[in-house]
């Protein structure tokens, strides 16, 4: 799919953008009875400047895969720390779209407030989307935690070394094993947030939004590879 017309493509125009649309976050908000959650992720073939994005949905209590769909693009923006979501969410939007079921609420492999500027790839999402949206990240990026307790559930705050403030909470998903670090995106509180990724990990560290939405992007990826394909291309499954 074709990256935005308006889309910045510069270092300063990426950065006004994300002043602009900040006091936008709205970081409270509850999942309530929506069943609906979908994962998203990209994986990339720089040497083509192609991107694909996949997203996932689940049904929040079984876990089942409700829907799924992939886009693949040019890549829309260069690699700089803390401007991401540039690069991704062209794709990602259109991974969204593709799909039949509507989602309430999307998990990001990633940042939302735990971002310099508190705008990270779930935040910038959630705003331009509506939609409700947190991140969960592999690791802390340029925050502080101490480490939470050993047991599934055990969380600390992560915070910001510059100004001690708390953006999000580094979370013991499986008892023994390494952290993941959960930051509001949009339209959902902290504590929310942190719960609604204790019940996607009932058996492993990552959500099963995050999982399931890697697994495919990697495998829409190696079949784009494989079929030698040098265009972009939209590819709902």
């Amino acid at each position: 799919m074709p990256i935005p017309a308006d889309w910045p493509t510069t270092e300063a125009e990426a950065l006004a953008e994300q002043e602009r649309l900040r006091p936008l976050v709205e970081p409270t908000g509850a999942i309530g009875d929506d069943r609906l959650i979908a994962g998203v992720d990209v994986a990339y073939d720089d040497e083509r400047d192609l991107v694909v994005a996949a997203a996932v949905v689940l049904d929040r209590v079984t876990l089942a895969v409700v829907d799924e769909a992939t886009a693949t693009g040019r890549i829309a923006f260069p690699y700089i720390p803390g401007l991401l979501a540039f690069r991704e969410i062209p794709a990602v939007l259109d991974a969204l779209d593709a799909l039949t079921h509507r989602p309430g609420t999307v998990v990001c492999d990633g940042y939302g407030l735990a971002h310099p500027r508190r705008l990270g790839l779930a935040s910038h999402l959630g705003v331009l989307t509506g939609l409700r949206t947190l991140g969960v990240a592999k690791t802390p990026f340029t925050f502080d935690h101490r480490p939470p307790g050993p047991d599934r559930g055990d969380r600390t705050p992560l915070t910001d070394p510059a100004t001690g403030e708390e953006v999000g909470s580094a979370v013991r998903t499986r008892a023994g094993v390494k952290p993941v670090f959960v930051s509001v995106g949009h339209r959902i509180g902290l504590t929310e947030a942190v719960g609604t990724t204790l019940a996607l990990t009932p058996h492993y560290r990552l959500p099963e939004t995050t999982r399931h939405a890697d697994s495919l992007c990697r495998r829409a990826l190696a079949a784009l590879t494989a079929a030698g394909a040098t265009g972009a291309a939209s590819d709902v499954n």
